[in-house]
């Protein structure tokens, strides 16, 4: 089953294979199958055309993939272009949401280590 150029697994349930699209998380997507009435536990591999073409329209109804990523980064540049707090955050490449930076930013500043030894800049020796 392929929905907006995305290929749904064939052999996971439906609840679980709808969050394969950007912007379909688990609640989102049994709110679909809700409305095509659909069991949730169903595989792909086992719908009907008549369902298939059911969920692909109510999908199509909603703001996912390339609409949802657009619409997420427009809303990054604005706050960047406004340099206000958060958004000078992204511009630095810092944690924008209030965490601390001394400890536990490893990932948003890219100086991850699998342990504890490595990953510190090498010191020059004289």
């Amino acid at each position: 089953m392929r929905i907006l150029g995305i290929t749904i697994p064939d052999n996971k349930r439906l609840d679980t294979g709808l969050t394969t699209l950007f912007g379909v998380g688990r609640p989102r997507a049994k709110q679909i199958l809700d409305k095509a009435k659909v069991d949730w536990s169903t595989k792909a591999k086992e719908l009907s055309t008549e369902k298939e073409n059911e969920i692909r329209k109510i999908i199509e109804g909603l703001k996912i993939e390339g609409d949802l990523k657009r619409e997420v980064s427009g809303n990054i540049k604005r706050l960047k272009d406004i340099k206000c707090y958060r958004g000078i955050r992204h511009i630095r490449v810092l944690p924008v949401r209030g965490q601390r930076t001394k400890t536990n930013s490893r990932t948003r500043r890219g100086n991850t280590r699998k342990t504890v030894g490595t990953g510190r800049k090498a010191v020059e020796k004289k």
